[in-house]
């Protein structure tokens, strides 16, 4: 081609243009420059005349008109007349509209809705962008399908939204070997930036140290896992696999609930803890329930990052000294043998409630903190590292049709170390009355004096 290719892209978006196979699939980062190098590749088709038309559509409007922007750039790039016409009607039966750019050669690209019947009857070139969040991906394959019969290229580009999309059963059926006709590439947020995407952003040549800060606050930026995994890191998250869906997590959240830091003084009703012990690798967290009626008050989420045992004992020993505290499950599987042991003595084996953590233990847990927060029995913080912690709990099922509950380990949720706390607080509120039943026998003078006169 004339262009300078180094000028204009980066490595990876160069890879994307001298692929000439007919169906390509990009597995994609958010914001590395995707559309921009897709809108050069159909405009040189254009000028070059390999296809009759184009037919672009994207999830939502304000994608398509930047992508239309982008056309107009390079059509003055190309040195070629591109007359952008607005939108227009292009079937009036069906009432569908088009952002429409013409050239000189009389060759157009369209830039439609998402609404599959758009691209009926349309010949030429189709390209599908942000394609697993059109709302009828099927029905958009569907009616675009055709275009890929009759010998005219199709480009879909798309990051991840889950794995119930057609987007992600393409990219898997690619990775599998099973569809060896079409092309993927595949381009995460790390590939982009080790081939130059910071650096282009930020208009100079990055150390390794400015990038991996760059990438850090793209992180953080994202919020969510979920929003890093899929949006950024190519990594579709199936929702369907989290015990705790972040609609469930959402609906018992409460942005007042917690206590400050004198927040012991401030309990007037049962106390009730859960602490997930944790030393070096770990968190230690202590969650702490007031229980008013039928409902539990989160009221403090005390976390230990590598404090030492005995900083962690001086704490729970203020705590459980509190008159309302009634009683306290502390996992004892490891490193927490000694402390729950050490509680006991002090406390008495009644309010604490050691808990070896197995996977039947663990699954009785779960799911009677699922039936509490269905039930809006609980409130807790709003929180991003507790939503996390929340989230990253997946409910597995084994070959052997055992049910066990695994963490999606991540930067930010570690262990569910926070879930498990908070599971061992509910568990210690739903047994609260599980003390000792103890039965003493009456000698037969007392019991003869008791008696006295009843049968008279």
């Amino acid at each position: 081609m004339s262009l300078s290719e180094s000028k204009y892209f980066l490595p990876y978006q160069i890879r994307w243009i001298k692929d000439y196979s007919q169906v390509k699939l990009w597995e994609k980062s958010r914001r590395i420059g995707a559309t921009y190098i897709q809108s050069y590749e159909d405009v040189r088709d254009i000028v070059k005349e390999t296809v009759p038309a184009v037919w672009f559509t994207s999830a939502d409007e304000s994608a398509a008109k930047e992508y239309i922007l982008y056309c107009e750039k390079w059509a003055k790039v190309f040195n070629v007349v591109g007359t952008y016409l607005g939108e227009i009607v292009i079937d009036e039966k069906k009432g569908i509209k088009a952002l429409v750019m013409e050239f000189a050669n009389g060759k157009r690209i369209h830039a439609l809705s998402s609404n599959p019947k758009a691209f009926r009857s349309k010949g030429g070139k189709v390209v599908i962008d942000e394609y697993a969040f059109h709302s009828d991906d099927v029905g958009m394959w569907k009616a675009a399908k055709p275009t890929a019969t009759w010998g005219f290229p199709v480009r879909i580009l798309s990051t991840h939204n889950g794995k119930q999309t057609q987007f992600f059963r393409f990219v898997d059926a690619i990775k599998k070997g099973k569809n060896k006709k079409w092309s993927l590439h595949t381009v995460d947020i790390f590939t982009a930036v080790k081939e130059g995407l910071a650096d282009k952003i930020k208009g100079r040549v990055l150390t390794k140290e400015e990038r991996a800060e760059w990438l850090k606050e793209v992180e953080e930026d994202a919020f969510d896992e979920i929003t890093w995994q899929e949006e950024y890191c190519c990594i579709p998250v199936d929702e369907a696999t989290a015990f705790f869906s972040y609609d469930l997590i959402s609906s018992i959240e409460d942005d007042n609930v917690l206590y400050g830091d004198d927040w012991l003084n401030r309990i007037i009703g049962d106390l009730y803890i859960g602490y997930d012990v944790g030393r070096r690798k770990d968190l230690a967290v202590m969650w702490a329930f007031e229980q008013l009626g039928d409902l539990l008050y989160t009221r403090k989420v005390k976390v230990f990052d590598k404090a030492r045992f005995r900083i962690q004992e001086e704490y729970l020993e203020s705590v459980f000294s509190h008159p309302n505290f009634r009683r306290a499950c502390i996992d004892e599987t490891g490193i927490g043998m000694e402390l729950a042991e050490n509680m006991q003595d002090k406390f008495g084996q009644f309010r604490i409630e050691k808990i070896y953590f197995t996977s039947k233990v663990k699954e009785e847990m779960a799911y009677a903190c699922y039936t509490k927060a269905q039930d809006k029995r609980v409130l807790i913080p709003h929180s991003q590292e507790i939503r996390e912690d929340f989230h990253s709990i997946r409910k597995v099922t084994t070959a052997a049709n055992n049910i066990r509950f695994d963490v999606a380990k991540t930067s930010v949720t570690g262990h569910a170390d926070r879930f498990w706390s908070f599971a061992l607080a509910n568990h210690a509120a739903a047994n609260a009355n599980n003390g000792p039943v103890i039965v003493k026998s009456r000698g037969k003078r007392e019991s003869s004096r008791i008696l006295r006169g009843y049968y008279d």
